[in-house]
C-alpha cells in the first residue's frame, strides 16, 4: 500500500532523531534494496550539522564545559529538539532551559544563564537598525516635563537577569580578557544592545532592570523611575539614564502631547 508523502516525511524525520529506529521502507539504494548505511551517514551528518550550529551560537558555553562535554550535551539536545525553522541562526532558543534540566551540568549552575546571554547577544546582533538619541536631545527637554516623557528603546536592546556574575563569566570566555577570581555570590544583570556595528554587553546598575523593563513597556520616565526605586533602594535615576544614553539604548523621546 502506497503511503502519502507526509507520512513518509514524518517517519523519515523521526528516524533521524532516533538512532534505534528503523529506516523508512522508501529509503533504498540504487539497486532498490534498503540502504541503512546510507541513512546512517545522512543521520550523522544532520546531527553533526546541528551540533555545529549550537557550537557556533554558544561559544562561551562550549568553552566553559569543554568541547567533548558540549558535543555530548548538544547531541542529546538535538535528538529531543529538532529545528522548527530552516534558518539555523535561530536554532537553540530552548537550550538554556534544557541545560537547567541536564543533570550532568549541575556542577556549572551558571551555565544556563550564560546561554541566555549568548541568545540575547545573537538576537541583538540581528535586530533592526536605529539611530540612538544624543545627550543634547535629553538636555533640551524642560525639567518639569521630564517625568512625563517616554522613550523608545533600540530594537536590539535585551535584558538578561542572573544571580551569578554572568557578564564577567561570559567576557572571560569570549575574549582575551585574562582569567581572574570571580565572586559567584554576586549576581549581574545584563543589558545587551547594538547601537552601531558592535554588540555591547553591560552590567545593569541596581534597580536598572525594573527601570528599563518599564521603559520598554512604554511607561513614562517618572513611572519607570518609581519602579527602579521600588526594586532597589540604591537605584540612581541619573546614573541609569546616563548609562542608557551612553550605551545607545534610547532612540526616541516622546514628550507629552506626541505620545501614542
Amino acid at each position: 500500500m502506497l503511503r502519502s508523502l507526509s507520512e513518509v516525511q514524518a517517519e523519515f524525520a523521526a528516524a533521524l532523531r532516533d538512532p534505534t529506529a528503523g529506516i523508512p521502507a522508501e529509503v533504498v539504494g540504487p539497486d532498490g534494496a534498503p540502504a541503512p548505511q546510507r541513512f546512517a551517514v545522512y543521520r550523522n551528518n544532520v546531527l553533526s550539522a546541528l551540533g555545529n550550529a549550537l557550537a557556533s551560537g554558544f561559544p562561551a558555553v562550549q568553552k566553559l564545559v569543554g568541547e567533548t562535554f558540549f558535543r555530548a550535551m548538544a547531541r542529546m539536545y538535538v535528538l529531543d529538539n529538532p529545528p522548527t525553522s530552516p534558518v539555523l541562526l535561530d536554532y537553540g532558543a530552548t537550550l538554556p532551559e534544557f541545560i537547567e534540566r541536564f543533570e550532568s551540568a549541575d556542577s556549572v549552575p551558571y551555565l544556563a544563564d550564560v546561554a541566555r546571554l549568548e541568545l540575547a547577544w545573537r538576537a541583538s546582533y540581528h535586530a533592526a537598525e536605529a539611530t540612538p538619541i544624543s545627550p543634547e536631545a535629553l538636555a533640551a527637554i524642560p525639567q518639569d516635563l521630564l517625568p512625563n516623557v517616554a522613550f523608545d528603546l533600540h530594537p536590539s536592546a535585551r535584558l538578561v537577569r542572573s544571580r551569578y556574575p554572568v557578564v564577567t563569566i561570559w567576557r572571560m570566555n569570549v575574549s582575551d580578557e585574562p582569567t581572574r577570581p570571580v565572586d559567584f555570590s554576586v549576581g549581574e544583570d545584563a543589558l545587551i544592545v547594538r547601537p552601531d556595528a558592535e554588540v555591547e554587553v553591560r552590567v545593569v546598575p541596581p534597580g536598572g532592570v525594573a527601570f528599563v523593563t518599564a521603559l520598554m513597556a512604554g511607561e513614562t520616565l517618572g513611572v519607570a523611575a518609581a519602579a527602579g526605586a521600588a526594586a532597589d533602594q540604591a537605584f540612581d535615576l541619573a546614573g541609569n539614564l546616563a548609562g542608557l544614553i551612553e550605551a545607545g539604548a534610547l532612540v526616541d523621546v516622546r514628550r507629552p502631547g506626541n505620545r501614542p
